[in-house]
């Protein structure tokens, strides 16, 4: 079976560098499911799962929006930030996950109520990646 290579990067450090059979992720326009041999294509990346499959093998990567560079023999991907599924702390996604629960309560202002739908996003992603 074909294979690519597949890289996440984000500001701090590359978090994953593996070769792949398979890689799907959440773009604004819509589900990716992108196969060896994939025509190239940039596009911007939702916060969500990251999902990689190689061999009989799946990595899930909790992905807080970013970019997609597909190339006809790699992948990169951009992320603004990104966690492998086994080095999520739980804990530390569910506190954000209420803090982020009340400051939407609170509404605020405008600015201040979309940061806090945001930060729940990225915490409800990091909570179903680890549970995975």
């Amino acid at each position: 079976m074909s294979t690519f290579l597949v890289e996440i990067v984000t500001p701090e450090r590359k978090v994953y560098a593996e070769t792949a059979n398979m890689v799907s992720v959440t773009g604004v326009e819509g589900e990716l499911g992108i196969l060896p041999n994939h025509i190239p294509l940039v596009t911007a990346l939702r916060i969500a799962p990251i999902v990689i499959k190689r061999d009989n093998k799946v990595d899930v990567i909790a992905a807080s929006g970013g970019f997609i560079e597909v190339r006809k023999d790699k992948i990169v991907i951009l992320a603004e930030s990104a966690e492998l599924a086994t080095n999520i702390d739980i804990n530390r996604a569910q506190s954000a996950k209420e803090r982020a629960q009340q400051r939407l309560a609170a509404k605020r202002d405008e600015i201040d109520y979309r940061r806090a739908e945001l930060a729940l996003q990225r915490a409800m992603n990091r909570i179903n990646v680890s549970e995975r």
